[in-house]
């Protein structure tokens, strides 16, 4: 079985925005990249990635690196690598490890940097838009 330890080491982010200004409509692009896989030991594989979130127009900007270790046996790190090797992408277990973490850091450094958080938000069409159908409502209490 595999297991991920994911490990943020250096985050950074700047607003270049006004604070007093109002945003404008932004396009935010993110992009996750996995630099490497290289062993340590018989029972390590370390995994150095960057996520990088850019704002268009230039309202922020936040970097976060960091290393995931996969342990497991023998026999499926080796397949891991060879397939890095290989020039096969890494198993989405361990995509989708380094991406959780490091999203819900960005999210967390976003609202620091009281910018727009950089994963898309729910979009809720009126009922004429859904072909004419109400659509059910939720409500949640705490």
């Amino acid at each position: 079985m595999i297991r991920v330890n994911v490990q943020i080491t250096s985050i950074s982010g700047e607003r270049f925005w006004e604070a007093t200004q109002p945003l404008p409509p932004l396009q935010i692009n993110t992009n996750l990249n996995i630099l490497a896989i290289e062993k340590r030991g018989d029972q390590t594989l370390e995994v150095p990635f960057i996520l990088t979130v850019n704002y268009i127009p230039a309202v922020a900007q936040l970097s976060l690196k960091g290393k995931a270790y996969v342990t497991g046996d023998d026999k499926e790190l080796s397949e891991i690598y060879s397939a890095y090797r290989d020039k096969k992408p890494p198993p989405p277990i361990i995509v989708q490890s380094i991406s959780g973490i490091a999203f819900v850091e960005s999210i967390i450094l976003s609202r620091t940097l009281s910018v727009p958080p950089p994963i898309p938000l729910p979009q809720i069409m009126p009922p004429e838009e859904q072909g004419g159908k109400p659509r059910p409502e939720h409500r949640y209490t705490t």
